[in-house]
């Protein structure tokens, strides 16, 4: 199996490294990035230990096409995609918040709601609502960003009380968030999907709000089947999704949930490439086109190739 899990390059005036959960960003003097989608897969904020082949080719390429599909409602970090793994663009100073927004209540809000919460940073959610069901209107419920560990829901008035974004910038950061989800229903709509929530984060650079990192990838969204919304929703049934939900219920039907002193359950060969042929059919039912599986023999030495020859250019 094929999967890129760590990187350790030093590109041509790289100044600095920093490994998340899933990417590798490689700073490149004062103003640029080089993100690399690694095969890494993650859940309940758990680096989980083998990786998914074609995984970062994935969700690299989706996010690609989706920046660039929304560049005119707010202008994003990507510069050019030299390699299929791999984006290149601009420096920002990230916001230390993310930017969560849902159609519909279901996942981590779901559970909250089961349990009696009714009100999700610090909005208030009415009485009687069912799984899966469709919210009025969208909601933003935004996140701290944790360096480590789990990102904690906040609400817009403890952002703003605690200075990590100033109110005219956190409203110009709703209205972004907003028009892209706007976007990314109607892109998804077409394709015979539900965008049912998603997260963004922006930073800035010289004055100027962008757009960074990945969006509408599988990874930080959550889609439906809107030909089998309806009827399931009615009989109650769980809904058919594309998201990395299908992991996330693997992982707890073994007994993991990402809590001290529980093993990860066993990843076999077989498992890593079903979950590998869930995120291609994912590629393939958000995108409209077919996934191309670029040769993965020797992967690190063809991504330093086309990140070097990109940034001597």
């Amino acid at each position: 199996m094929d999967a890129l899990t760590r990187t350790d390059y030093h590109f041509p005036g790289q100044t600095g490294v920093y490994h998340g959960k899933v990417r590798d960003v490689y700073s490149i003097g004062d103003n640029q990035l080089v993100m690399i989608a690694t095969d890494r897969i993650s859940a309940f904020d758990v680096i989980l230990p083998k990786g998914i082949p074609y995984k970062g080719q994935v969700l690299n390429q989706i996010a690609a096409k989706f920046l660039d599909a929304t560049a005119d409602i707010v202008p994003n970090w990507k510069e050019a995609s030299p390699d299929p793994m791999v984006t290149v663009g601009v420096r920002c100073e990230p916001y230390k918040v993310e930017m969560v927004i849902r159609g519909y209540i279901t996942g981590s809000a779901w559970r909250e709601y089961r349990q009696g919460a009714r009100t999700l940073c610090g909005l208030p959610l009415p009485e009687g609502l069912r799984e899966n069901q469709k919210f009025e209107t969208p909601l933003i419920t935004p996140t701290t960003k944790a360096e480590e560990g789990h990102d904690e829901n906040i609400s817009k008035e403890e952002i703003i009380a605690q200075g990590l974004v100033s109110r005219e910038e956190y409203e110009q950061l709703e209205q972004y968030t907003y028009a892209l989800f706007k976007r990314g229903t109607e892109m998804a709509a077409e394709k015979g999907l539900i965008l049912v929530d998603t997260k963004y984060e922006f930073g800035k650079k010289d004055g100027k709000i962008y757009l960074i990192d990945e969006i509408h990838t599988p990874d930080s969204s959550r889609y439906f089947y809107s030909d089998e919304y309806s009827v399931r929703f009615e009989k109650g049934e769980e809904q058919k999704q594309l998201s990395k939900e299908f992991v996330r219920k693997w992982l707890m039907e073994n007994g993991f949930q990402g809590r001290e002193g529980q093993q990860v359950p066993e990843m076999t060969d077989a498992y890593c490439n079903s979950v590998s042929d869930r995120y291609i059919e994912l590629y393939e039912k958000i995108t409209g086109e077919k996934f191309i599986k670029v040769d993965a023999a020797d992967l690190e030495m063809r991504i330093e190739k086309h990140v070097t020859d990109y940034l001597n250019k």
